[in-house]
């Protein structure tokens, strides 16, 4: 079975310092991963680059399959891209909703991708696509929002529109860059279910950045841990340990909280193990 994501000898360079060196990774079909790291280790990049919104750098090597097709090589985004993007569904942070439009509308631009430019540009959305877009509201728990001002929403609230953006999109790949970094813990623990929901029951491909290790450890099977542009780690996040964890994020580590799983871990290991702060 080919990879979903296949990046091979990935390298990026902004100004003097090198992001990426030399990166190599693949993801299953239906795999959910998260990737872990201190800040400036090279998640986020790394994202941008899988999703086609960043080049790497012009060399000899450095290319990028999404779904067995080419995204990138060598520093050029395939012909292809804006075919390629509407398989990929990438949710921001800030959660890169139109705050005056209706929480409806922002899910139908999802259907931009595999829609016809005139009809996109028109935001003339058919019967079909305006019924996938409140059964995707549906499934996030938004139904009863259709209508309201995506403006209005909470900071969870916008980010659970952001994933039914991705599911109306029909998205094979979902790319989350730190989905839960601004969020209370309520509802960070919401959207993480429903990523979870949407890849157990859906079968799609989930790439998740993460600062907080006890969310990686709850709700992913696979972690991948960048350290300097490098990957430094990619196992099982059964794997994760107390020093494992003080040597890639050091000061960055927070004790005040922790997953009683990876505490009882932390305990045999009689060090703390806690979230890393956003």
């Amino acid at each position: 079975m080919s990879a979903a994501i296949q990046v091979d000898s990935l390298n990026k360079t902004f100004g003097r310092k090198q992001a990426l060196h030399g990166l190599s990774l693949a993801v299953k079909p239906g795999e959910m991963v998260a990737l872990i790291g201190a800040s400036g280790s090279g998640k986020s990049t790394l994202l941008r680059h899988v999703a086609g919104l960043a080049r790497c750098d012009k060399s000899v090597t450095g290319n990028i399959q999404v779904l067995g097709r080419p995204m990138q090589d060598c520093g050029r985004l395939s012909d292809e891209v804006r075919h390629l993007r509407a398989d990929i569904g990438y949710i921001f942070q800030q959660f890169n909703l139109v705050g005056r439009l209706s929480v409806l509308h922002n899910v139908l631009l999802g259907c931009l991708g595999r829609m016809p430019r005139w009809r996109g540009s028109l935001g003339m959305f058919n019967s079909e696509e305006r019924q996938r877009a409140q059964e995707s509201l549906e499934r996030v728990g938004l139904g009863d929002l259709a209508e309201q001002r995506a403006s209005t929403l909470s900071g969870g609230q916008q980010q659970r529109v952001a994933i039914a953006r991705a599911l109306c999109q029909r998205a094979e790949v979902i790319l989350a860059d730190e989905p839960i970094a601004s969020l209370d813990p309520e509802s960070a623990r919401k959207v993480m279910e429903i990523l979870a929901d949407i890849n157990s029951r859906d079968g799609k491909t989930v790439v998740v950045t993460l600062h907080q290790v006890d969310y990686a450890a709850r709700y992913c099977k696979r972690a991948v841990a960048l350290k300097a542009g490098r990957i430094h780690f990619d196992g099982s996040t059964e794997q994760l340990n107390p020093d494992f964890l003080n040597d890639l994020y050091g000061a960055e580590l927070d004790t005040s909280l922790l997953l009683p799983g990876i505490e009882a871990r932390a305990k045999q290991y009689q060090q703390p193990l806690a979230l890393v702060k956003a």
